[in-house]
C-alpha cells in the first residue's frame, strides 16, 4: 500500500517501532497532551492500587499515532505490573487467546491493539475472562464433549482501536473505562518535538519546532518522524541545527507542506477539480482516475482532508469545498479544460 511509504501516514511503518520505543514516555508527567484522559486514568489507577485490585478494563480509541500504546505501557508502569502486548489479527484461534490469558499473573495488563479485528470465536472467550476472570474450554467432541472452566488471575485488558464502531456491543460494554484520544494542538506538538529532540540529541529552535508541528497532522508519530528526517537534513546541510529555514527545506524535500499535505493529497484534490469540475465524483470513479484502491482513498487519504474541510462526502460523491479550491490556488478555465488535458496530466501525474 502506498500509505506505507508516505512520511505523513499515521500508521506505524518502517523503523517507527524502534523510534517510538526510544521516545515513549514512561510516566504520566512525561506524557504530553490528552489531559482529560490522563487525569481520569491517574485517579482510577490510584484507587485500584490503594484497594490492591486490578484496574478496570480500559478501552482507548481514536486515530492512529496518538499514543494509545504508550498509555497502555504507562498504565502497567503505574500499576507496577507486567504488560503483555498483542494485536487482534495475531490472535487467530480461541486457543491462542486462552494460552495468553492463562499465563497472566495477578493484576497484569494485557494490551490488545486493533481489538476490533478479533475473530468472533476468539472474542467470545474474552467475555467470561473479562467479567469472571475465567474461561470455558470445550473438552472432547460430539456427545462426550464437556465444558471445563479454568480460573484466571485478575488482570486488566487494555484494548486499542481506531474503529470503535466496528467493535461489537457485548465486548464494548465490558470495558469499565472508555477514553477517546483527540488530535494534538500546535503547542502540544511543539513540546513533543522539543522533548524528542532532547532525547535524540538534536538542537532545534522554537520556530523550527513550530514549523514541524504545523505539518504533523496533529499526530505525535508523524511529528517524531518529521523530526528524524529534519535531523538528517540538518546533519548534512545545516551544522546539526534545525531552524525554521532548515525545517522548511527538509519538508520541501519531503514534499510536505505547512498543512501536512503531500503530493498524493494534492493530486487527489486536483483530480476532483480539473477532471470532474470540482465534483461530485463517485469514489470508484475517483479511485480509477488516480489509480488507487477505493478503500485506500476512504481510509487513508480522505479523513485528514475532511478534517481540514477541503473536501466533502455527499450522497452523490466527493466534492471539493471552497476552502479546498483556495488551497489549490488555481482556477483553470473549465470551458478550455479539454484543450489542457495533456498539461493537467503532466502536472498531476
Amino acid at each position: 500500500m502506498i500509505s506505507d511509504e508516505r512520511i505523513i501516514t499515521q500508521e506505524q511503518v518502517g523503523d517507527d517501532f524502534h523510534l517510538d520505543s526510544n521516545l515513549r514516555p514512561k510516566e504520566f508527567k512525561d506524557y504530553i497532551g490528552q489531559e482529560k484522559v490522563k487525569a481520569n486514568l491517574e485517579i482510577f489507577i490510584k484507587a485500584a492500587v490503594d484497594r490492591n485490585e486490578a484496574l478496570d478494563h480500559v478501552l482507548l480509541y481514536g486515530p492512529p499515532g496518538l499514543g494509545k500504546t504508550t498509555l497502555a505501557h504507562i498504565i502497567a508502569e503505574q500499576m507496577d505490573v507486567n504488560i503483555h502486548v498483542t494485536s487482534g489479527p495475531a490472535i487467530e484461534r480461541p486457543g491462542d487467546l486462552a494460552a495468553i490469558l492463562t499465563n497472566l499473573e495477578e493484576k497484569d495488563v494485557l494490551f490488545i491493539d486493533e481489538i476490533h479485528r478479533l475473530n468472533r470465536s476468539v472474542e467470545e472467550i474474552l467475555y467470561p475472562a473479562m467479567e469472571d476472570y475465567a474461561i470455558d474450554i470445550m473438552v472432547g467432541k460430539g456427545a462426550s464433549a464437556r465444558s471445563l472452566r479454568i480460573d484466571l488471575s485478575t488482570f486488566t485488558l487494555v484494548g486499542a482501536t481506531t474503529r470503535i464502531g466496528n467493535l461489537s456491543s457485548p465486548l464494548r460494554d465490558r470495558f469499565g473505562v472508555v477514553n477517546r484520544l483527540d488530535f494534538y494542538n500546535r503547542d502540544e506538538l511543539c513540546q513533543i518535538i522539543r522533548r524528542s529532540a532532547s532525547i535524540l540529541g538534536i538542537e532545534i529552535s522554537e520556530e523550527g519546532a513550530k514549523r514541524l508541528a504545523d505539518s504533523s497532522r496533529g499526530t505525535p508519530r508523524i511529528a517524531n518522524r518529521l523530526l528524524k528526517r529534519a535531523r538528517d537534513y540538518a546533519q548534512v546541510k545545516a551544522d546539526n541545527v534545525i531552524t525554521t529555514e532548515v525545517a522548511g527545506k527538509a519538508l520541501e524535500m519531503l514534499e510536505v507542506d505547512s498543512f501536512g499535505l503531500d503530493e498524493i493529497d494534492r493530486r487527489l484534490m486536483k483530480t476532483i477539480y480539473n477532471k470532474f469540475d470540482g465534483g461530485p465524483v463517485g469514489l470508484d470513479t475517483l479511485a480509477a482516475a488516480i489509480s488507487e484502491e477505493p478503500e485506500t482513498i476512504e481510509d487513508v487519504y480522505e479523513p485528514f482532508l475532511l478534517q481540514l474541510g477541503f473536501i466533502n462526502r455527499t450522497p452523490r460523491g466527493r466534492v471539493l469545498t471552497p476552502a479546498g479550491i483556495r488551497y489549490l490556488g488555481e482556477k483553470p478555465n473549465l470551458d478550455e479544460k479539454e484543450n489542457e488535458d495533456n498539461d493537467f496530466q503532466q502536472r498531476l501525474f
